[in-house]
């Protein structure tokens, strides 16, 4: 299976607050998101993460990466600095891109960033779409009527998708509730 995540910013405190995310301390939303993962996941499938998976310097990188099941592909955000101090953790991801291009099915290519594009290879022909993070479960962004517009633009941001990995199926219902708000 393939499954799709974005914006966990695990260790993150404000992100709570900042999102409305229903949990009551920052130990309680690392967990419900971690056994999320686990209870969905399994070490055969595949999961592709569109970035800040953690916030800042957090100090249990490798025992939580470690702990995730499931073949782990990055395209980092603005939050993944905690890259830079956690060497051991890169190792366990497939791969870490800035941006990826992945073939789904004979005709649906995949282009993966943190941030949202308004255009990408394959989106021309319609039948490419762009799997992203960063606005989070935020609608009242300046782009966002564009990517409201676009089924095509999937945000792949725990807040709007059950703060689980998803697969591309429940992606696109979940985008769809999300672009109605």
């Amino acid at each position: 299976m393939i499954y799709f995540t974005a914006d966990l910013h695990i260790g993150h405190a404000n992100i709570i607050e900042l999102c409305s995310r229903p949990f009551r301390s920052i130990g309680e939303m690392n967990n419900r998101i971690m056994v999320n993962w686990n209870q969905k996941v399994t070490n055969d499938d595949t999961v592709y993460i569109m970035g800040d998976m953690f916030f800042g310097k957090h100090p249990n990188v490798l025992e939580y990466v470690s702990y995730l099941n499931g073949k782990k592909y990055l395209t980092p955000g603005n939050h993944d600095d905690w890259m830079e101090h956690n060497e051991d953790a890169l190792c366990l991801f497939e791969e870490i891109a800035l941006m990826m291009e992945v073939p789904y099915t004979e005709k649906r290519q995949l282009t993966l960033c943190h941030y949202p594009m308004m255009c990408w290879n394959e989106d021309r022909r319609g039948h490419g779409y762009m799997i992203h993070g960063h606005i989070h479960n935020r609608s009242n962004e300046v782009f966002f009527e564009y990517i409201r517009q676009n089924p095509n633009i999937l945000n792949a941001g725990v807040d709007i998708n059950n703060f689980e990995p998803v697969t591309f199926e429940e992606l696109v219902c979940n985008n769809a509730k999300f672009k109605k708000k």
